[in-house]
């Protein structure tokens, strides 16, 4: 079918016959196999998805009902992933602040964290400077 055909048929303000319409769309140009192949391919491909997306769909919903079953069994045996002394809102049965390497309580503990953390901050900066400044006094 030719471009002056196509664009005839798709143009909203002319009209043609039924005789002219049939002669226009039976007319035996090499496109019009693959036109016909293209359209059911097309057609295939669209009951595919609509198929494909109502299983995966049933799939889906059968899986967490599933799960939703399988949690309320568990809970219902009463399984437990840790002591019941871990439950506590400091998790050590020392308590509060007995896993820290450092008392946060004592006089000193402000000094001590912000040298701690200047020394750390500081150290790359200092080391760099250094080997910079040993490479720029070579001769």
């Amino acid at each position: 079918m030719s471009r002056e055909n196509i664009h005839l048929l798709s143009h909203p303000r002319i009209f043609l016959g039924p005789k002219q319409a049939s002669a226009i769309w039976t007319s035996n140009h090499p496109d019009d196999e693959f036109r016909k192949t293209f359209l059911s391919l097309r057609d295939h491909q669209e009951t595919i998805q609509v198929n494909s997306t109502s299983t995966s769909l049933f799939k889906m919903l059968a899986q967490s009902a599933t799960r939703a079953r399988m949690a309320s069994t568990v809970a219902r045996r009463g399984f437990h992933t840790s002591r019941p002394q871990m439950a506590s809102p400091f998790h050590y049965p020392e308590g509060p602040r007995s896993n820290l390497p450092f008392n946060p309580l004592t006089k000193h503990f402000a000094f001590r964290y912000w040298t701690f953390m200047g020394v750390g901050f500081g150290l790359p900066f200092a080391i760099a400077g250094k080997i910079i400044a040993t490479n720029l006094s070579l001769p």
